[in-house]
């Protein structure tokens, strides 16, 4: 399956984006209307990041944007009527608030999961693409712990949905570049007021994959899904305090300051944190295959032989996949993958922030404050 099949995938669907405003699921709205679905519904809870999107798009009249959450059954329930392709990208992601407020991480990516996929169930929906996290094999916080029961809701309910025809997957992602979860804009807001830049541990390694990655994985799981897989992508690893010394020697200068005047402050590792991260464990690796950009996971309720359904796949090798276990990204590697995402320049103040977190335009903030 290649990128070309998706135009014929997308063309003339009803598509639902749970979590649509988020970097993640927003980069997915945006790519989608390029093939002109029939509609594309934003569901989230945000009605400030709604409307931005909405005057940042142009109010694109494929899309729709509905105030909601998962945790109510109804309203998601509603929200689903009539539609074809889901993209359930809603969830908690921080690991810290998670730690901190456990149950209510259980009642968004858990229950939140329950109640997309018993909607699901009353609709003809064709596929399911749930977005997860690398923090689910082998989850040692709460925040991994309830993305991978939800992976677990999903691969089962592929099980048990009867007649349905629906197909259900799961996608592993690593740091999204520039995303609101990850480190690049906190160290950047560092480095822009002087630091010092906080760090639990510069040796400290994890996986990173761009936005445009994550989108692209999303679209190639949608196309091979056969039911119940998690599909991980095959990931470059780097050490933050690599990243760490890239972000401070590009950006310094630009913010009016010296590298050398940039403390680094190390922290400690953060409630549940890793000092890296894992995308397989054995036991997913005894049963996983692979091709050159992913890795394919078949559910554990079945397991039974995925090889058939595809063709250019391979056993993967029976082994833990931790960032420690690949090469590392040197600098240049990372400064590289930065600048490609627009992430190394040294707009101050409003541009900045339109850069990071896509926030209107001057002439929207007008019309904000003129309402």
């Amino acid at each position: 399956m290649t990128e070309s099949g998706f135009p014929s995938l997308f063309r003339g669907r009803k598509i639902l984006v749970t979590g649509g405003t988020g970097t993640v699921g927003r980069a997915i709205v945006e790519q989608l209307l390029t093939y002109n679905p029939a509609v594309v519904r934003v569901f989230s809870r945000d009605e400030s990041k709604q409307f931005a999107m909405a005057h940042d798009l142009n109010h694109h009249p494929k899309l729709r944007f509905l105030i909601g959450d998962v945790r109510d059954a109804k309203r998601i329930q509603y929200a689903m009527e009539d539609i074809d392709i889901v993209f359930h990208c809603a969830g908690m992601k921080h690991v810290p608030a998670c730690e901190y407020n456990p149950f209510e991480a259980v009642k968004t990516n858990v229950m939140g999961t329950q109640n997309l996929i018993e909607a699901v169930f009353k609709e003809d929906v064709k596929k399911v693409i749930f977005t997860g996290t690398d923090k689910a094999a082998n989850p040692t916080n709460t925040m991994g712990a309830t993305k991978l029961l939800a992976e677990r809701l999903i691969s089962s309910a592929n099980y048990y949905k009867g007649n349905r025809k629906t197909v259900f997957t799961s996608i592993r992602f690593g740091n999204v570049m520039g995303s609101r979860g990850s480190v690049i804009p906190l160290f950047r807001r560092q480095i822009e007021k002087g630091g010092p830049v906080t760090v639990t541990d510069r040796n400290i390694t994890r996986f990173i994959m761009t936005t445009q990655d994550a989108v692209r994985l999303v679209f190639l799981a949608t196309q091979m899904a056969r039911g119940g897989e998690v599909f991980t992508l095959k990931m470059p690893a780097f050490r933050l305090g690599d990243l760490i010394d890239v972000m401070i020697e590009h950006l310094a200068p630009k913010f009016g300051y010296e590298p050398g005047q940039i403390p680094v402050e190390q922290i400690g590792l953060r409630p549940g944190e890793k000092p890296y991260e894992e995308i397989l464990t054995e036991a997913d690796a005894k049963n996983a295959y692979e091709n050159d950009f992913m890795y394919i996971t078949p559910p554990v309720i079945l397991n039974q032989s995925f090889s058939n359904h595809y063709p250019h796949s391979r056993k993967t090798q029976e082994r833990t996949y931790t960032s420690n276990d690949f090469p590392l990204l040197s600098r240049g590697e990372i400064r590289d993958l930065l600048e490609k995402e627009g992430l190394l320049k040294g707009d101050n103040g409003l541009k900045s922030l339109l850069i990071l977190h896509k926030v209107p335009d001057i002439a929207v903030i007008q019309e904000l404050l003129a309402e």
